[in-house]
């Protein structure tokens, strides 16, 4: 029997954090907004497993569930945000899971505003890899290309000024990564058991981390300039013995990370870089992504924009000290095609190939309203020419298709 696990930590004690701040100022005298979504989900493995261990299903459904609860007062300066998330899978326990991805209060004064509870936070502004996107943890067991995450404890100051916005972090509890379950599609030959999981700081995940970010625009400049202190949203995979068998457990270090991304708008052209710098796992090391998007627009009878995107991503880090990454020296290529008609129909196609060994990474995104409540999905990951030093060579026959339709309300 399929079971849904809870996410980590107890997501209980913040929210009633939140309600304890909350309780001095909360009056019932504001507005109200309920809006959510249901998701029905199939997904398509062409291939035949490359592992014995693993299930030889062609078909994989799911059901996901996503609320959206807000409450504003004060003529809308506070507002509560409660966003819970659930999906249950019918093979793979791991996926079936649920989040609250926010818990938040909001205030907004005059310049300035705060959140305090759980919350998400995006950097970056490349396409193929978002190395400056670090507060929150990866939900690992949706999907591969890290755009889902998990919602982060945090309290969050920003302050809005003529040179720029400035956003302090407090970030107590951390988020540990779940795995997809061994004997399921899209895992490897050795089993990674997260109830293993280690933690350089002596408070394991209980440690408080720290962020700082500074971001401005100059004319058609947009920059950003971020710090992040504390325990790695990626974890290196220590191979240990348990009972004569070899599995990985994950390992959490301690890190500082800096970085920068930039923007540069140029007519139907925007200039994109993402540059880190990190400590804590072996040497210190550097990544970026550099890139473009040119558009052209008007096609197809006027109407149709199409994105043309290439980056190059670089990172030099030691995979015996830090997570092992598939873009050290790899270029992207895709199109964003967008129709703007009154379905919103768009395509999103992009390929990742890795320069050294010619492995290449294909995806494809594609979404269309069928009506005001209703939206289709379709999603493929493609795995093609993987050679066998690559990283992703355990996921070499495991291209799959994902169609997803959507019911708003």
């Amino acid at each position: 029997m399929t079971s849904i696990t809870p996410a980590r930590p107890r997501l209980s004690l913040y929210l009633a954090g939140v309600m304890a701040l909350l309780s001095p100022t909360l009056a019932f005298a504001g507005e109200w907004d309920f809006s959510g979504s249901v998701a029905g989900e199939l997904r398509l493995f062409p291939s035949a497993p490359a592992y014995m261990n693993q299930e030889k299903m062609t078909l994989s459904p799911s059901v996901a569930l996503e609320m959206e609860l807000v409450y504003e007062w004060n003529d809308a300066a506070d507002r509560l945000t409660f966003v819970p998330f659930a999906r249950l899978d019918a093979d793979d326990q791991n996926r079936s899971h649920y989040d609250v991805r926010e818990a938040k209060w909001l205030h907004l004064g005059d310049g300035w505003d705060f959140v305090v509870g759980l919350d998400k936070v995006y950097w970056g502004v490349t396409e193929s890899r978002h190395l400056v996107n670090i507060i929150n943890q990866d939900d690992a067991v949706e999907d591969l290309d890290g755009e889902d995450k998990l919602g982060q404890p945090m309290i969050n100051f920003n302050l809005e000024k003529d040179f720029g916005t400035f956003s302090v972090f407090v970030l107590p509890g951390f988020r540990e990564r779940e795995f997809v379950e061994q004997n399921h599609r899209l895992s490897g030959p050795v089993r990674i058991d997260s109830s293993r999981a280690t933690f350089e700081a002596d408070s394991g995940n209980e440690h408080v981390d720290f962020a700082a970010r500074w971001k401005h625009v100059f004319g058609d400049w947009d920059v950003g300039l971020s710090h992040f202190y504390g325990t790695s949203r990626e974890a290196r995979l220590i191979p240990i013995q348990v009972d004569g068998e070899t599995i990985l457990a994950p390992h959490y270090d301690q890190i500082n990370q800096t970085s920068l991304d930039v923007q540069y708008t140029s007519g139907a052209t925007l200039w994109k870089g993402e540059l880190m710098s990190r400590s804590g796992q072996g040497d210190r090391f550097w990544a970026f992504v550099a890139g473009l998007e040119h558009t052209l627009y008007g096609l197809l009878g006027g109407r149709a924009d199409l994105g043309l995107l290439v980056e190059y991503l670089y990172d030099d880090r030691d995979p015996l000290h830090a997570p092992v990454t598939t873009a050290d020296h790899d270029i992207f290529a895709g199109m964003r095609l967008a129709l703007n008609d009154t379905q919103d129909t768009s395509v999103l196609f992009g390929g990742i190939v890795d320069h050294d060994n010619g492995s290449t990474f294909l995806s494809i995104e594609a979404e269309r309203r069928l009506s005001p409540n209703w939206k289709v999905e379709l999603e493929g990951r493609f795995f093609v020419n993987i050679d066998a030093a690559d990283p992703s060579h355990i996921f070499r026959r495991d291209d799959f298709l994902t169609l997803r339709l959507l019911r708003y309300f």
